[in-house]
């Protein structure tokens, strides 16, 4: 295809695709699919090889959010079956950490739900910061922690923390419909204040809300304008309970689809899949991983994920390699870049090869969906009464893949990694 060779040709040269392309590549068709993969694989082994980076999360304050963003589990009024508890204590997170990081994570996640952090929430979030730097040496950070105030990003950098997560989650021009407590220009403003700090900002989006091509298309221009370093690619899971629980929108072949779009408008970024790939790609997780180079190891925010060991051996069957603690994941250019701006996560030693390396970006946002950092949270269970018909292309509600998370942090269950 014409079309897909014009692409290839962008993102080896870091150039940006036209909104009309971008809007062909959702619009292809399943029996171009495999070209369309490959094509997108192009580009990710230019940028990134065949190294998948692996990302923990750790929920250190669960549910009771006043925020109303309908997609989350911890919204204002939901009556999903989740886990609720006050904040982790440091060594409690870092204990719930180092389980990740056994498991070959390279990077943690600290989530917390609510609004955004007070400063003694910042001072608290530093604390456990510095408890899990000190117990695994080389360990990146990423905080998600809400919308930011003045001097917050700067405090948390302080403290150790190398990136900061904060979802865009939708086109501006939707973004209302789906949150009312406060505004996409929200969004956008902490994302900045993180990259002002010399955070590596981290910030992605959520597919399956009902949303247009144009929107997806909209947000993903949005990222790249914002120059997020990572972009985790979130697919919703219709909590029972919320606003969005009958939104089954989602095929294998539509996510992966969307997630080709955001490699070819975002070439050189880490793209995360984030929530909700274990439900709606399925059997094709390993075909999602020619196009992304990150995924979440285990569970979610409050939802069970895919077991680590299974992560692990998906990723190793596929012909990818886990990136170690000393490879830097953003190639060399976005590193130098993010190095120079103060930023830590550019500044581990580059492995070998012209695909640069980088140690990346963080998490996946707030508000949440399928969890992703991104989210707030993982996935409560879906809707028993899921409607018999869904949209074509759509995949019907696998409500026997969704899993309320009843172990790891905050709980007196180990880790899913």
């Amino acid at each position: 295809m014409d079309l897909l060779n014009t692409l290839v040709e962008k993102g080896l040269r870091r150039e940006t695709p036209t909104r009309e392309e971008a809007l062909a590549v959702l619009a292809t068709s399943d029996d171009e699919l495999l070209d369309v993969v490959a094509a997108a694989g192009k580009v990710r082994r230019r940028w990134f090889g065949r190294r998948v980076k692996l990302n923990y999360l750790v929920n250190l304050k669960s549910g009771l959010c006043p925020e109303d963003c309908s997609y989350c589990s911890q919204r204002l009024g939901s009556k999903a079956d989740i886990l609720k508890y006050t904040w982790l204590k440091p060594d409690e997170a870092s204990e719930a950490a180092a389980a990740g990081i056994a498991g070959g994570a390279k990077r943690v996640c600290l989530v917390a739900s609510g609004r955004g952090p007070t400063d003694r929430d910042v001072e608290r979030v530093g604390r456990t910061i510095e408890a899990i730097k000190e117990q695994n040496e080389g360990v990146e950070v990423c905080a998600c922690l809400g919308l930011l105030s003045d001097g917050q990003a700067e405090r948390l950098k302080s403290a150790g923390a190398d990136a900061y997560n904060h979802n865009l989650n939708t086109s501006e021009g939707t973004y209302g419909e789906i949150t009312t407590t406060h505004t996409y220009a929200d969004r956008v403003d902490t994302v900045q204040k993180a990259h002002a700090a010399g955070l590596s900002a981290c910030s992605g989006l959520i597919a399956g809300m009902g949303e247009t091509d144009e929107d997806l298309v909209d947000v993903v221009f949005a990222l790249r304008e914002l120059d997020s370093d990572s972009v985790p690619v979130n697919f919703l899971i219709p909590f029972e309970g919320t606003p969005l629980a009958k939104e089954w929108n989602l095929s294998p072949q539509r996510c992966l689809r969307i997630l080709a779009m955001v490699r070819f408008v975002c070439p050189d970024v880490e793209v995360r899949i984030a929530g909700g790939r274990e439900v709606h790609l399925r059997s094709m997780q390993p075909l999602a991983l020619n196009i992304a180079n990150s995924i979440f190891l285990g569970d979610y925010l409050t939802s069970e994920g895919q077991a680590g060991k299974a992560d692990l051996d998906m990723i190793a069957d596929a012909g990818f390699e886990v990136e170690g603690a000393g490879t830097t994941t953003l190639p060399a250019h976005r590193a130098d870049a993010l190095a120079a701006a103060g930023g830590g996560c550019g500044s581990h030693d580059r492995a070998a090869g012209d695909c640069g390396t980088e140690a990346a970006a963080g998490c996946g946002g707030h508000g949440e969906t399928a969890g992703g950092c991104g989210p707030c949270g993982g996935h409560a269970a879906a809707p028993a009464d899921a409607p018999a018909e869904v949209p074509a292309g759509a995949s019907e509600a696998r409500t026997d893949l969704v899993a309320v998370r009843r172990r790891g942090a905050g709980t007196d269950l180990a880790p899913n990694a």
